[in-house]
């Protein structure tokens, strides 16, 4: 059993930056992959980016790719989310999910994950 709990979300300019956080408890963080995913008002929920249980791959949206970071701290069992260079479409409840692999492309797939936070809004004006 894993919870999660997200932080970190808010309301920032379009060009700023965000770090989301996502504690988790449960003794099985370090052996799971872990995703970022929003839900956008009236769209489905979407991946984001996801990481590797001990960090050594990464995973990203395309249009996300050289703006957010992803990362994890297995000591603190934490993943967080860097976000720069914000624009209005990122615009969206931000979900963190623990996934039942444990690397690789499977981690895209929101079907993949067992775990979920409960949100954090992040919210980007123009």
């Amino acid at each position: 059993q894993v919870q999660l709990v997200e932080s970190g979300g808010g309301l920032v300019q379009a060009g700023g930056s965000l770090r989301l956080s996502c504690a988790a408890s449960g003794r099985t963080f370090s052996s799971s992959g872990m995703g970022w995913f929003r839900q956008a008002p009236g769209k489905a929920r979407e991946f984001v980016a996801a990481i590797s249980w001990n960090g050594g791959s990464t995973y990203y949206k395309d249009s996300v790719k050289g703006r957010f970071t992803i990362s994890r701290d297995n000591a603190k069992n934490t993943v967080y989310l860097q976000m720069n260079s914000l624009k209005p479409e990122d615009t969206a409840v931000y979900y963190c999910a623990a996934s039942t692999f444990i690397s690789g492309n499977y981690l895209r797939d929101l079907m993949n994950y067992a775990y979920w936070g409960q949100g954090t809004q992040v919210t980007v004006s123009s």
